[in-house]
């Protein structure tokens, strides 16, 4: 009976810190929308970026889509118009709105939104409330260790946690969106205003520009799903890679070293620059990164118009910037085998969302700044790894689709929320992308 109920107790223990994790990171997400007004909230300043309203939306659909339709008898969605509007790239999911005129959505209203999150949220929970106690049932009739321990993947109690876990990780993506969407669109008003005026902004020392001297070898990379432990489809499966001999830099470039490059005549020297990142500096005008002025003294932030620190990560480069950076300074970009590597062997802490700063700050003389601050570009082309298989049914479309003509970045940013994060998280974006908080560090063949 002992071991029954010390199987029951854990199940509990489960089931409650999912429900608590639904609310925090639900919760979460209506704490930043609550820094904006309603006109904030439909603003899209360009195609890339999306109205907070939508972001709002759409992670409610995602758990309406994915969780109550599936799994809740007679459930009936809150607006079958919502499906459309709200339906992000999920092609086997139905037909959606135009990505680039998300913006012109303006009913329903941010109040019509918020209610309908109240109404999904508490579906939710019931729901969770309900199923979960299906595994609590099974542990106290002597089910639990075989389900604590030895999980049945086909359980539907565990393949509903697994789908909340997913929305809950979709979820902390889009609230990484909600700031750096709402920095650009801030950043299109003359006023330039602040986003809010009270965040910290820390200054401090870079450290020096070392390497790291790393032996080459055969390591492995990637995530193994546990039970209890997430990871993205696209993380797996770990498998072998080899190493070369390299050095790597023990934290990303800073603002200060690439004003250098720039009045070095970076953005002048088409020998630097790949062809196509030749091609977008000629088209769009780039002299310096996204939100810098033109007097490399001051940039845009979501704390308003501030002086750039010269100690800071850079951030807002394309790829492509960081490329020519990585040329101009005699070295190159990691791979993505080469970050993890390195990122494997440090605790994830750093300068996330939660520290309201957002912005990327100098982490002094440390080896630990591998998490945080800023994005880092790698020199990977972002694609399947060896026996990668996506997840059945629509949900094979968040990851795999997208595994062409896009770079992988590593290490969250000053915007990720921290315990979204881990060595073998890849996030990708296409490589003239800059309004995401997008920095680098170097690397050089041994």
């Amino acid at each position: 009976m002992a071991a029954e109920d010390s199987a029951a107790t854990g199940s509990n223990v489960q089931a409650d810190a999912l429900i608590d994790r639904f609310n925090t990171v639900r919760g979460r997400t209506l704490a930043l929308a609550g820094y904006l007004s309603a006109e904030d909230a439909l603003l899209q300043s360009m195609p890339d970026v999306s109205p907070t309203k939508w972001h709002l939306a759409h992670t409610t659909w995602f758990f309406e889509q994915f969780v109550l339709l599936p799994q809740v008898a007679g459930y009936k969605p809150f607006s079958e118009a919502f499906a459309h509007l709200f339906n992000s790239y999920y092609e086997t999911a139905g037909s959606m709105h135009p990505r680039a005129e998300r913006g012109l959505i303006s009913r329903p209203t941010l109040e019509d939104v918020l209610m309908y999150r109240r109404h999904v949220d508490g579906a939710m929970l019931s729901l969770l409330g309900e199923r979960l106690n299906e595994l609590l049932s099974e542990a106290s009739r002597g089910r639990g260790a075989a389900t604590t321990a030895h999980r049945d993947a086909s359980a539907p109690a565990d393949v509903l946690a697994d789908v909340v876990m997913l929305g809950l990780h979709h979820e902390q993506q889009h609230q990484e969106l909600v700031l750096s969407d709402i920095k650009h669109v801030l950043s299109c008003n003359p006023l330039k205003p602040a986003l809010r005026d009270d965040l910290v902004m820390l200054a401090g020392e870079a450290g020096p520009s070392e390497f790291h001297q790393v032996d080459g070898g055969i390591i492995e990379i990637g995530a193994n799903p546990r039970p209890g432990r997430f990871c993205f489809d696209n993380e797996t499966p770990r498998h072998q890679v080899l190493l070369y001999e390299h050095q790597i830099a023990k934290r990303p470039t800073t603002n200060g070293e690439f004003a250098e490059f720039i009045r070095d005549g970076g953005y002048e020297t088409s020998t630097l620059w790949l062809s196509d990142g030749w091609q977008a500096v000629q088209q769009h005008r780039w002299r310096a990164p996204l939100y810098w002025s033109a007097g490399l003294d001051s940039e845009f932030t979501l704390g308003g118009e501030r002086d750039i620190d010269m100690n800071a990560p850079v951030a807002h480069v394309s790829y492509y910037e960081a490329d020519a950076f990585a040329r101009w300074a005699g070295a190159r970009l990691p791979t993505e085998a080469e970050f993890e590597y390195h990122a494997a062997d440090a605790d994830v802490h750093g300068n996330f969302a939660e520290a309201d700063c957002w912005q990327p700050m100098a982490a002094g003389d440390t080896d630990r700044q591998w998490f945080g601050d800023v994005w880092e570009w790698t020199a990977s082309a972002y694609t399947a790894y060896p026996g990668f298989e996506p997840l059945a049914g629509s949900l094979g479309e968040y990851n795999g689709k997208f595994m062409c003509n896009q770079m992988s970045v590593r290490g969250g940013s000053c915007l990720s929320a921290q315990s979204h994060l881990r060595a073998s998280y890849r996030s990708f974006f296409y490589p003239d992308a800059r309004w995401q908080c997008l920095g680098f560090r170097l690397a050089r063949n041994a």
